[in-house]
C-alpha cells in the first residue's frame, strides 16, 4: 500500500464507547422497573443512604473524614469523659468497630483515651485540642453537605423526613 492512500480503521473514542446493542456507554441507561423493591422502604432508606453517604465523603474529602468518624467525634465533643460502651451502645456500632474507629482518630491525634474515675477497667474519651479544631472545620462542611441535601429534598420535605426518622429510630 502506498503511503497515505490507506490509514488503519482504527474506531474513534465515540465509537469505542458504543456497546454491543448500539447504546454509548456514556448514555443514560434506559429505566428498569424495580417491581415491588419501590415500596420497600428499607429499598428506598438505603438509596437515599447511598446517595447521602456519597456526598458526605465527597464534601469532606479534604478532611478525610467518614460519616461514622464525624459521629464519634460529635459525640465525644458533646459528652467529654464518655465510655467507649456508653458511645457503641449511643451510636449503635459494634465495640469491635468502635475500638478499630477510636485506634484511627487517636492515631491522628484527635481523641485521648484515659482511665475512667469510675471504673478503672473502661476509658474515658475527649477530643484533643487537634480534634476540637478538626471537628469545628468539619461541622462547617457538614453543614455545606445537609444543604446539599436540602437542595435535593426541599426544606420542608427534609424537615418531615428528619421527624419521621426521629421517630422512627427512638421507637
Amino acid at each position: 500500500m502506498a503511503s497515505g492512500t490507506a490509514r488503519s480503521e482504527r474506531p474513534t473514542t465515540a465509537a469505542r464507547r458504543t456497546l454491543r446493542d448500539g447504546a454509548r456507554a456514556d448514555a443514560k441507561p434506559a429505566p428498569v422497573d424495580l417491581g415491588v423493591l419501590t415500596s420497600h422502604l428499607g429499598y428506598l432508606v438505603r438509596r437515599a443512604q447511598l446517595w447521602i453517604f456519597q456526598d458526605f465523603n465527597r464534601t469532606l474529602a479534604a478532611l478525610d473524614v467518614r460519616p461514622a468518624q464525624y459521629s464519634v467525634l460529635t459525640v465525644i465533643d458533646a459528652n467529654p469523659g464518655l465510655t467507649q460502651m456508653a458511645l457503641a451502645h449511643a451510636l449503635g456500632i459494634e465495640r469491635a468497630r468502635l475500638v478499630h474507629l477510636l485506634n484511627g482518630l487517636e492515631k491522628r491525634s484527635l481523641v485521648r483515651r484515659s482511665s475512667s474515675a469510675s471504673d478503672r477497667r473502661s476509658h474515658a474519651l475527649h477530643l484533643t485540642g487537634d480534634g476540637r479544631r478538626m471537628l469545628a472545620r468539619v461541622k462547617t462542611l457538614a453543614a455545606e453537605h445537609e444543604r446539599h441535601v436540602t437542595e435535593r429534598l426541599g426544606a420542608q420535605q427534609r424537615q418531615d423526613l428528619l421527624r419521621l426518622l426521629a421517630a422512627f429510630a427512638s421507637g
